[in-house]
């Protein structure tokens, strides 16, 4: 069982940033996949971007890509999201995922994680 706990979500004006914290609770940190997901009020859960065990491969969705950036620091066992120019439409739960232990590529489908936290809210006002 892995425990993900995200952190840093908040309100924030358009144009803002924010960085997103998540710490899982899990034996060799560098050997899962994880994950950010993000869900609007009334939409279904939606990929934000994916890194892979070393963080040398990264995938986003096109709605964030080259405003926020996924990342991760193994020796602290945390992993990050930084979102810059953030907009209205960014508002959503945002949560933290992991593949299982031993995946290795990196993925946009929510059903391929199989850990999640409980999410962080973040309120983008314009």
């Amino acid at each position: 069982q892995v425990d993900l706990v995200e952190s840093g979500g908040g309100l924030v004006q358009a144009g803002g940033s924010l960085r997103l914290s998540c710490a899982p609770s899990a034996r060799a940190f560098s050997t899962y996949v994880l994950g950010w997901f993000r869900q609007a009020p009334g939409k279904e859960r939606e990929f934000v971007g994916s890194i892979s065990w070393t963080g040398s491969i990264t995938n986003y969705a096109a709605s964030v890509k080259g405003r926020f950036t996924i990342s991760r620091d193994n020796a602290k066992n945390t992993l990050y999201l930084q979102m810059n120019s953030l907009k209205s439409e960014d508002t959503a739960v945002y949560y933290c995922a992991a593949r299982d232990q031993g995946y290795s590529k990196v993925s946009s489908v929510g059903d391929d994680y199989k850990y999640w936290g409980q999410g962080t809210q973040v309120t983008v006002s314009s």
